[in-house]
C-alpha cells in the first residue's frame, strides 16, 4: 500500500456564502493529492506525458461528512491499495486541522497512449518505483 499526505488551506474563492467549500472543489483537492503522490515518488504528471502517457479520470465518487471551512488546513490522505494495471485506483481521506475525517473520496484513471489513444500499462518507471511498497 502507498500513501501520502498533502496539505492545502481551504482559500476564500472556494467557499459558498455559509463559509463552507463549495462541492465542486473537492475534486481540485483530490487532483492536487494525486499530483503530490507522483512527486513523492520522484515524478510527475509532466514526465508521464513526455513518455507519451496520459491518465484521464474514469470515474469520481465521494462522500460529504461534514464542510471544509474557509481558512481551514485540510490534510488530504491518499491512498492506493494495490499496484495500477491500465487502471489506477486512488482513495482520499480529507481531515480538518481537528483531525476530523470530514470526506472520502474515490477516483478511478486509465493509463492511455497519447498516440493511439487506447488504453496501456503505466510507464516502468512509475511501477518500479511503487513495487516497494507492495512487496
Amino acid at each position: 500500500m502507498f500513501q501520502n499526505d498533502t496539505k492545502i488551506r481551504v482559500r476564500y474563492g472556494e467557499t459558498d456564502q455559509m463559509g463552507y467549500m463549495y462541492y465542486g472543489n473537492y475534486a481540485e483537492f483530490f487532483e492536487v493529492g494525486r499530483v503530490e503522490v507522483f512527486r513523492a515518488l520522484g515524478l510527475t504528471y509532466a514526465s508521464m506525458e513526455e513518455q507519451g502517457v496520459m491518465m484521464p479520470v474514469l470515474e469520481m465518487k465521494c462522500k460529504y461528512l461534514k464542510p471544509a471551512r474557509y481558512d481551514e488546513e485540510i490534510t488530504v490522505k491518499v491512498t492506493m491499495d494495490k499496484m495500477p494495471g491500465v487502471k489506477i485506483h486512488f482513495r482520499y481521506d480529507l481531515y480538518n486541522e481537528r483531525d476530523e475525517l470530514i470526506h472520502v473520496g474515490e477516483t478511478l484513471l486509465a493509463f492511455i497512449n497519447m498516440k493511439t489513444n487506447r488504453p496501456c500499462l503505466p510507464p516502468v518507471e512509475f511501477l518500479e518505483k511503487l513495487k516497494p511498497f507492495f512487496e
